[in-house]
């Protein structure tokens, strides 16, 4: 049976910047009614090759046919006149536009020499009702939950007759509930004849609802495999050119001494009467459901938010923290699960990233930075912790999402802290980073720090946790040990159910 013609070819792609040669002789295919997987560990090149395809970058080598025909994309709009769109990981709408605004932004009907705003509001109201979304388009986008978001972003691709639609990670801001939605859309575009290439790093939603698998390492071409016929195992070893044996690489060590105390911690209507204690060389995870208060929690314990009552005793003496700086003075480090708005500063470089936390360290008798100590402390850092980084002066956001992580992990690292708080550790990080990040935890809690690990990773959890307390709203309902955990135990928790 001969396969059908791909709507999409991309053929020996290349594209080099300035001392880096992101892709070499890359391909990938996507298919009318399908879904593409574009998959590879962060760095790999799926960015760079998506936005060759979208028209942010121009290619220098290689074919790139839409529906047989070779075609020159040299710009956003060509990319747009020939069917593609993108919906990007970091949402593109405007806030304080209406639906129907950014529904028609570029594209907005004119009557005469003015908007045409009854006429827009109206196919927009069309669209929305197609999608079974019943917000009205004159609504503020700010006003939108970011599922809502998601949404207005792909009616948003479906109403400039896209005929290959890219999204990059859609469901890392998520719930549950939004994700299902967003794939029953899948499928209703699928059987509208629709292209999709879904760039994800949860390999659960690969299985369920991608047809095929495209893989890169390393900037070049692994493969391209259908679902059915591919193992997660097989995948893996694709996508990092080795077989991850142990996913979860886990130390055991000796429990020391208390290192943090939390008695009684409330925040008004957010947070009732929270009380755990952390130990030396432990890792605790901390388990729940969106919403159940973990990283209020978290952001109180480091003194972001302010508490209403309740103590917190650090290595047995109570604490005075009511701000980040107190909280860093008290020896706790909290790495936050939105590492680009609340952990990194984008538009500075690698070396000043790491080194903010703790200027004073690097102060001379004159009051000015000691450029040398931080130079020398930063080139420590990145190669003890394997940072992949062209030079200290790099950007920042031009890192890869695990080496980013890393970059904010040696940030407090030079704090010297007693405490760890990290957030949602692996969010949007590859599966070989993932395994790096660990391997770090583990270093740390063999150095006898205390480590709080909040997650949504089931299998983290369970994978990497010592103890684990689950939260339901704003309390903690089950403090599970690891040798007694499991995913049943943990959701029953997280629903509120007790023993």
């Amino acid at each position: 049976m001969q396969e059908k013609m791909p709507i999409l070819e991309m053929k020996n792609i290349s594209k080099s910047f300035p001392g880096v040669k992101a892709l070499s002789g890359v391909n990938l295919r996507a298919f009318s009614g399908e879904v593409m997987a574009l998959l590879g560990e962060n760095g790999a090149g799926k960015s760079t090759l998506m936005k060759i395809l979208s028209g942010v970058y121009k290619r220098d080598e290689g074919i790139i046919r839409i529906e047989g025909r070779e075609v020159e994309i040299n710009g956003i709009k060509d990319a747009q006149n020939l069917g593609i769109s993108i919906i990007h990981q970091e949402l593109s709408l405007l806030p304080n536009l209406t639906i129907y605004e950014n529904l028609f932004l570029g594209n907005e009907i004119l009557g005469g020499f003015k908007l045409n705003k009854r006429e827009m509001i109206k196919k927009s109201e069309e669209l929305l009702k197609s999608f079974d979304f019943t917000v009205s388009p004159k609504t503020l986008t700010k006003e939108l939950t970011v599922g809502e978001m998601q949404m207005v972003e792909i009616i948003k691709a479906v109403s400039k007759d896209a005929k290959i639609i890219i999204m990059d990670e859609p469901t890392t801001a998520l719930t549950e509930v939004e994700t299902e939605k967003l794939f029953k859309i899948i499928e209703r575009l699928k059987n509208n004849n629709v292209a999709i290439i879904y760039i994800s790093h949860r390999m659960d939603e690969i299985f369920k609802i991608c047809d095929k698998i495209t893989v890169l390492r390393d900037g070049t071409f692994i493969g391209e495999e259908d679902v059915k016929g591919i193992t997660k195992d097989k995948l893996i070893s694709m996508m990092v050119g080795r077989k991850l044996e142990e996913q979860f690489p886990r130390i055991d060590t000796k429990i020391g001494k208390s290192i943090l105390k939390v008695e009684n911690l409330s925040m008004k209507d957010k947070i009732k009467d929270v009380s755990f204690e952390l130990f030396e060389g432990e890792i605790l995870g901390v388990a729940g459901l969106m919403g159940s208060g973990r990283t209020e929690v978290a952001k109180l314990i480091f003194g972001e938010y302010k508490k209403s009552s309740g103590n917190v005793y650090i290595e047995g003496k109570k604490a005075d923290i009511n701000s980040p700086k107190d909280g860093i003075r008290e020896g706790i480090a909290y790495l936050s699960e939105d590492r680009k708005k609340e952990g990194l500063i984008l538009k500075l470089s690698v070396l000043e990233n790491m080194t903010l936390s703790n200027l004073k360290k690097y102060e001379s008798k004159v009051k000015r930075i000691n450029r040398a100590k931080e130079l020398e402390d930063c080139k420590a850092y990145t190669k003890k912790l394997l940072i992949k980084t062209s030079s200290p002066n790099q950007l920042i956001k031009n890192l890869s999402g695990g080496n980013q992580q890393k970059v904010i992990i040696a940030k407090w690292l030079l704090t010297s802290p007693k405490v760890f708080i990290i957030d949602e550790p692996t969010r949007g990080i590859d599966v070989g980073a993932k395994k790096e990040i660990y391997q770090i935890l583990n270093e740390l809690k063999a150095q006898g720090k205390g480590i709080i690990m909040i997650s949504s990773d089931m299998e983290e959890i369970l994978g990497v946790s010592d103890r684990i307390l689950v939260m339901h709203e704003g309390r903690i309902t089950g403090e599970i040990q690891r040798d007694k955990a499991s995913q049943e135990k943990i959701m029953k928790y997280a629903v509120g159910i007790a023993d």
